[in-house]
C-alpha cells in the first residue's frame, strides 16, 4: 500500500535509503536527495507557506507515490516507464557520475510525472488555481540548491573547474534547470487536464514518456567527446556508494 501522507512518504524514502546503503546499491542517490526535497515542501506546509497547504500535501503525495510506485515494480522485475526504466537500470552501473544518476531520476520525475500529479490534484477544470503554489515550489527547491551543490563537491572535489571545462557538458545541465523542467511539467500538466477519456490520457502518458526518455538517453550517452570526457571525470569522484548516499542524505 502506498503513502497517504507526507510522513509516510519519508518513511518510505528512508526505508529506500536504507536498503540501497546494506545493498550497496545507486538506487539511493536519487532517493536521499528527494527525502531533502520532501522534508523542505513538508516544512513549508507545516509553516503556512502556500495558498493550500492541505492541497500540497496531497500534491506531494500523489507525487511521491509515482516514484514509488515505479521503485517497487521494477524491485519485483515488472514493467515500468521507459523513462523511469532508464534511471534505475543506470543504476548497475559503475560509469555514471553521481550527477548522472540524480538527473536521470529527476528527467522521469519531474519532466513525466509532475505534470500528471498536478492534473490529478487539481481536477475537473480547477488546475488553473495550482499554478500559483506550483511556482512557489520553485523556491522551495532554490533554497536546496547551494546545500546540494557543496555536497557534490565533497562527492567530486573537481566540480567547480569540471563545469567550467565541460562546455556542452554545462549546457545540457543548464537545459535541465529546475525552473525550466517545471514550467515544461505545469504545460503537460495542462495538456493532460484538457483531455477528456481514459484512452486520450493513456497515449499522451506514452508518447510523454517516450519524449522524456530520448532526453535521459542523451543524459546517459552525450556522444563519443561528452561520454569520454565523463569517464575520465568519473575516475575523481570519491567515496564508496554507501559514503555517496550519506552525504547526500545529511
Amino acid at each position: 500500500m502506498l503513502p497517504e501522507t507526507i510522513e509516510e512518504v519519508i518513511v518510505r524514502l528512508d526505508r529506500i535509503i536504507a536498503d540501497s546503503i546494506r545493498d550497496k546499491s545507486r538506487l539511493g542517490y536519487f532517493a536521499a536527495l528527494y527525502k531533502r526535497v520532501t522534508i523542505a515542501v513538508r516544512d513549508k506546509i507545516n509553516e503556512g507557506y502556500f495558498q493550500d497547504n492541505p492541497r500540497m500535501e496531497r500534491l506531494d503525495v500523489i507525487f511521491a507515490n509515482r516514484y514509488l510506485d515505479a521503485y517497487y515494480l521494477y524491485q519485483q522485475k515488472q514493467s515500468v516507464s521507459v523513462s523511469w526504466q532508464l534511471a534505475f537500470a543506470a543504476a548497475v552501473s559503475w560509469k555514471p557520475l553521481v550527477l548522472q544518476h540524480l538527473l536521470l531520476s529527476m528527467n522521469a520525475h519531474i519532466s513525466l510525472d509532475l505534470g500528471i500529479a498536478a492534473a490529478m490534484v487539481s481536477p475537473g477544470g480547477s488546475i488553473q488555481s495550482l499554478h500559483e503554489d506550483f511556482n512557489r515550489i520553485n523556491t522551495v527547491l532554490s533554497e536546496l540548491i547551494n546545500t546540494v551543490q557543496n555536497e557534490l563537491m565533497e562527492i567530486w572535489p573537481i566540480l567547480k573547474p569540471v563545469i567550467w571545462v565541460g562546455g556542452k557538458l554545462e549546457e545540457e545541465l543548464i537545459v535541465f534547470s529546475i525552473d525550466i523542467a517545471r514550467e515544461a511539467a505545469w504545460q503537460e500538466a495542462l495538456k493532460y487536464d484538457s483531455l477528456q477519456s481514459t484512452e486520450e490520457r493513456n497515449t499522451f502518458i506514452v508518447a510523454r514518456d517516450q519524449d522524456v526518455a530520448r532526453f535521459g538517453s542523451k543524459l546517459y550517452h552525450p556522444g563519443f567527446v561528452l561520454s569520454s570526457l565523463i569517464m575520465t571525470l568519473r575516475l575523481f569522484e570519491t567515496g564508496t556508494i554507501r559514503k555517496k548516499i550519506e552525504v547526500l542524505n545529511h
